[in-house]
């Protein structure tokens, strides 16, 4: 792995300026509504349900990737890579593993909304609970794996990221990668195409839902917005505050 010193030929400061800041943008939304997400179960009652604990460890791997997009985006402030080679290898496997618990967490959603919809019946805790667990082991399996001689983490061309090192074009690297992607990519994507397919065809209806594209490091803003308000986390905490404030101003009319 190549240590990071001066900015790679072809870029310059205000280029690598101009990515910290979007990378900084990303990462505050990202932390943002996945932190409401997070809040809002574990504030209301109602909403500790096996289906949501799956939102649940959704938020938290979005979280992930937000943190990772985080110490990216202070690495570009700096113009360079300040935590060492040591800390390439850790930043790039907590981000390859968040990234990965995100896009499996994704396809657990989507079998357990198929689970709910097309079976009638409701999921249980155990059944969300094994999900959530095979998520994660699942995920930091993989991810370690490059540390450990399978693949490998490298700093990306600017300097400023660490993440699986994809300009090596090594047998070593080649091998892992299309195995790993048949296993994290295209059986998650065939799970949530397939599941929410099923959906409308038992609902009757022609028209599939559209799958929204992964986008690096935007997935988490996409994600929360999308399943937060799917599940209607957001609109019953609007609705708690809501009777909060009700409540409080009942007492300051009776004071």
């Amino acid at each position: 792995m190549a240590e990071a010193g001066s900015l790679p030929t072809g870029f310059g400061e205000l280029e690598v300026l101009a990515v910290g800041v979007v990378l900084l943008v990303e990462a505050l939304a990202g932390l943002s509504l996945n932190g409401l997400t997070i809040f809002s179960f574990c504030t209301s009652p109602e909403l500790r349900t096996p289906s949501h604990l799956l939102v649940l460890s959704l938020a938290l791997a979005d979280s992930g990737v937000s943190l990772n997009a985080l110490a990216a985006a202070t690495a570009s402030l700096l113009r360079r890579w300040p935590y060492g080679s040591g800390g390439c290898q850790a930043h790039g496997f907590q981000g390859f593993a968040a990234a990965l618990a995100s896009i499996c967490g994704s396809a657990a959603i989507a079998w357990g909304r198929y689970h709910h919809y097309c079976t009638r019946s409701r999921l249980a805790w155990r059944t969300a609970a094994s999900l959530v667990l095979f998520v994660w082991l699942s995920s930091a399996f993989w991810a370690a794996l490059p540390l450990l001689g399978w693949g490998h983490y490298d700093y990306e061309p600017l300097g400023t990221c660490c993440s699986l090192g994809y300009a090596r074009g090594s047998r070593n690297f080649t091998s892992f990668l299309f195995v790993m992607a048949f296993f994290n990519f295209l059986l998650p994507l065939f799970i949530t195409v397939t599941s929410y397919r099923l959906m409308e065809q038992k609902r009757g209806r022609t028209r599939t839902p559209q799958v929204p594209a992964l986008i690096a490091k935007m997935v988490p803003t996409v994600n929360a917005v999308n399943y937060a308000l799917g599940s209607g986390i957001w609109q019953r905490l609007s609705l708690q505050r809501s009777g909060w404030d009700s409540a409080q101003g009942a007492t300051r009319v009776l004071r």
